[in-house]
């Protein structure tokens, strides 16, 4: 495992790309410790995928508020890396309407975090909105409703273009429905069937109790 001790926590880019010259003024104190590039290269993923799960999507939002992932969320901020804290406040941005006024007041250098890194927008209500819109009455229909546009696209495009895998197929479990489905024999098994019991079955020794068993 390569282990990275570089200040900007991207290996790609510090290798990549030319770096600036260190001086007193960008060297922060307490990132000497080593790390590897290839975790904070994963939560980064896993923070763009919760962003875009997330996006303008409030019954999602909720459910990251109800698993409180606000509090995992402001301890990774400690991690000096910066595409990080950027994708880790647009969460807390996106939470912010929706974990009350106390939150906020007891959070207030978080507050200026979002306020100094992400990107606002004309009328953005994230940290002040009427609190009637953050209430959850009908986010479950709004999911629904989702989910019903995307099951009408997917059978409006997709039903009858060869239908689906073999191995998507749904698989009847039924012993009862299973034995008494007609299957039709070729005329070359027919004709050697006698020869097939003789090989397959009568020369073998079969436990039937462990054959029921499973």
């Amino acid at each position: 495992l390569y282990v990275c001790s570089i200040p900007a926590l991207d290996f790609p880019e510090n290798v990549l790309s030319d770096q600036p010259e260190l001086t007193a003024e960008n060297i922060e104190s307490g990132d000497s410790q080593p790390h590897c590039w290839r975790n904070i290269f994963s939560c980064i993923n896993l923070l763009r995928i919760l962003n875009k799960l997330t996006k303008w999507k409030h019954s999602r939002t909720m459910m990251l508020v109800v698993f409180k992932s606000a509090p995992i969320l402001k301890r990774a901020l400690k991690v000096r890396h910066p595409m990080m804290q950027l994708y880790i406040l647009k969460l807390l941005k996106m939470q912010t309407k929706y974990l009350g006024r106390q939150w906020r007041k007891s959070n207030m250098k978080t507050m200026s975090a979002i306020y100094q890194k992400v990107r606002h927008r004309l009328g953005d209500d994230w940290a002040y909105g009427n609190d009637m819109d953050a209430r959850p009455w009908d986010f479950q229909a709004e999911e629904c409703a989702l989910r019903a546009c995307v099951d009408r696209f997917n059978n409006r495009r997709y039903t009858n273009v060869g239908g689906l895998e073999p191995d998507f197929r749904p698989v009847d479990n039924n012993i009862l429905s299973l034995l008494g489905q007609n299957i039709e024999l070729s005329s070359e098994f027919k004709n050697n069937y006698e020869r097939w019991l003789h090989l397959e079955v009568f020369s073998r020794e079969i436990d039937w109790d462990q054959v029921m068993l499973r």
